[in-house]
């Protein structure tokens, strides 16, 4: 009895309709040849979706077709359509991650210039816990003209580098388009500020516009590497001592790669970056867990001065994200033994 009421189901209730309507507007189509024209297309229609219900009867690869034939395809459509919905007609203007309506609003008219001001008034909730704001004062002071730069460089640094406090953080060419690239040194080369590569190496799309540029080598040392993915310091000498390039810097860690390296598939390895990051074509690029070069702090900071004296006496320094703090006591420890300082360092979140 329950097998012979189970197309009644609320599982298999759509595909049961779609077959009887098919079925009743053939016999009527078959019966009578002048209403035919007439039930033809939705003939076709309840025909069509009768065999999509049976294909979704038939296959083994989606359990939610099986049980849900012709229904589910509704789900994914409604999956499909969710962020469409969820901006349009649920999202609010502060709404959002990791950018806000309100936000992207303001950049989709910077970029038209278009007019980006919104007067009188704000929708921000001025008063819920974590707001910041400006206190005002009866006597603010002039604006100050000197730019907000800061030199950075020790006594063993030849060649110090003024830097902005604004800077572009390090992403690399690969997870970036050439075009991406172009705008971001282009960006840093208008506003006066520097430019990280991120470890991926300096590719052309970096030297186009000019912009200031901070290497960044990561474990995988591409663009300075041997075929054995080992450091190479006469290729890294030969890239260090580019004009365009103001620093270096050699990434130790960082917050989304926390105790683990990072692969590039085979399939994203295409002749460009094979050439920039010094890796085969058809191989996994892979960024090793931890450095081959140094295994130590002692090590890591006599690592950072060859860094700097290959680079033509240019500031290095090196960025981790801060784990374990005895990790980073160690590490300041080491520069107290060996002497030897970083001219900076960039704390990861």
């Amino acid at each position: 009895m329950d097998t012979l009421m189970l197309p009644f189901s609320p599982r298999f209730i759509v595909l049961t309709i779609c077959s009887v309507v098919t079925a009743l507007l053939l016999g009527l189509g078959i019966v009578d040849h002048k209403v035919f024209d007439i039930v033809l297309v939705p003939l076709l229609i309840f025909g069509a979706l009768t065999l999509l219900g049976i294909r979704d009867l038939m296959q083994k690869s989606h359990a939610v077709l099986r049980n849900y034939p012709i229904s589910a395809h509704l789900r994914f459509l409604l999956e499909e359509i969710r962020p469409e919905m969820r901006q349009y007609f649920f999202e609010s203007e502060k709404d959002g991650m990791p950018f806000s309506r309100d936000t992207r609003a303001v950049v989709y008219q910077r970029a038209k210039m278009a007019l980006d001001k919104r007067p009188f008034g704000t929708q921000e909730d001025v008063y819920r816990e974590g707001y910041e704001w400006i206190h005002h004062s009866v006597a603010p002071k002039v604006r100050a003209q000197e730019k907000f730069r800061i030199a950075i460089g020790g006594p063993d640094c030849k060649k110090p580098y003024s830097a902005s406090v604004f800077n572009i953080s390090a992403m690399s060419f690969g997870a970036l388009s050439p075009n991406a690239v172009r705008a971001l040194n282009a960006g840093a080369k208008k506003g006066g500020f520097a430019h990280d590569t991120g470890e991926g190496g300096v590719s052309s799309y970096h030297r186009e516009m000019g912009g200031d540029i901070i290497w960044e080598i990561g474990s995988g040392y591409f663009g300075c590497r041997n075929r054995d993915g080992s450091f190479n310091p006469e290729e890294f000498a030969r890239v260090a001592t580019d004009d365009q390039i103001k620093m270096v810097e050699l990434k130790v860690s960082q917050g989304a790669k926390p105790g683990h390296g990072g692969v590039l598939p085979a399939a994203k390895v295409s002749e460009e970056i094979s050439k920039i990051r010094g890796v085969a074509m058809g191989e996994d690029c892979i960024s090793p867990a931890y450095h081959r070069a140094f295994s130590t702090p002692l090590e890591m900071m006599t690592f950072i001065g060859e860094m700097r004296r290959l680079s033509g006496g240019k500031p290095a320094g090196f960025k981790l994200c801060i784990g374990h703090p005895w990790e980073f006591l160690a590490i300041c420890k080491a520069m107290l033994q060996t002497g030897i300082y970083p001219d900076f360092i960039v704390v990861d979140g």
